[in-house]
């Protein structure tokens, strides 16, 4: 089998992580990078992680798609709000039968770049990971680490196949799904939860789940989103509710990427988070009720924050 040549948009926590375990299992990969891109093309990458520290000296970093060589998979793990721009990023680094892959959160984001770029093969990829760039280079990873690959337009999913292959081979657990919907909805359940709240709040996971109104609030905003999600058609149980709950209950406290984007002053992801999820709902009959009202609080509390 040809080795497969890839491409990581967004050199942070995901892309940062998942990028250099890639290269540590003996992969090709490429880094486009903009504020860090001087010091790791001078010092590389360092990830701190539960599964074992290493650092990789020399990476093949670059600061324009422009420059780097066509790929055969392109991760993007950059921050949806910047997806405006993936258009003209991606073009100078696709050839016949390159595989997009988003590594990001939300609804509607594959639609949106199928109509970008209509002849891209597109495929989602799901993070469950808590990950954090700590430095210029640098990448703490405290928890959990897998992935789901689904496709949205794929003729042929055989090229998903050997990427979960080369994540697995590199300590990534890594899986095929056939449901892409499902897929979307269950990282869903998660991120409209503690996203939100731990902005609102200004809170990491354990403090909310450490006080009962809060812990309940949880817990009922994730069985609106699996209402949602069974609106639209997907077969999503409240039981998945409670596991998830159980999941974030043992997991170390963590800041989830959006309170970590608002200390940092940067755009919140709250169109694909939380606008969009709301929309397919109330398309299909279904009001988010409690998920919307958290859309609300965060385009205010957003825009407060960054005219500060």
């Amino acid at each position: 089998m040809k080795k497969i040549k890839y491409a990581v948009i967004g050199t942070g926590a995901l892309g940062g992580y998942y990028g250099a375990k890639l290269v540590h299992g003996g992969c090709d990969v490429n880094f486009l990078l903009h504020s860090d891109y001087k010091y790791v093309k001078e010092n590389g990458l360092r990830v701190d992680s539960v599964s074992g520290n290493f650092v990789l000296p020399h990476v093949n970093a670059y600061s324009s798609t422009s420059q780097m060589p066509a790929a055969d998979v392109i991760l993007v793990c950059m921050k949806t709000t910047n997806n405006h721009l993936l258009k003209d990023m991606l073009y100078p680094i696709l050839q016949k039968g390159t595989v997009i892959i988003l590594i990001q959160n939300g609804l509607g984001i594959e639609e949106a770049l199928s109509e970008e770029i209509p002849e891209a093969g597109i495929a989602r990829g799901l993070a469950f990971i808590c990950a954090e760039k700590t430095g210029p280079g640098h990448i703490s990873h405290f928890d959990y680490g897998k992935l789901i690959l689904a496709s949205f337009n794929l003729d042929r999913t055989d090229v998903l196949k050997n990427v979960c292959d080369d994540f697995s081979n590199a300590g990534i657990p890594c899986v095929f799904s056939d449901d892409l919907n499902l897929s979307r909805w269950q990282k869903l359940v998660w991120n409209c939860t503690f996203n939100g709240l731990a902005v609102v709040l200004d809170s990491k996971t354990d403090v909310i789940l450490a006080n009962d109104k809060t812990r309940a609030l949880a817990l009922d905003i994730m069985k609106e989103v699996i209402a949602g999600a069974k609106a639209c058609g997907v077969d999503l149980n409240e039981d998945f509710a409670d596991s998830i709950m159980e999941m974030t209950l043992h997991m170390r406290p963590y800041a989830p990427s959006m309170k970590v984007d608002f200390d940092h002053k940067r755009p919140l992801e709250i169109n694909a988070i939380y606008t969009q999820p709301v929309l397919f709902a109330a398309r299909n009959g279904f009001a988010m009720k409690k998920t919307e009202m958290l859309e609300q609080m965060l385009h205010f509390i957003d825009e407060r924050n960054r005219n500060k």
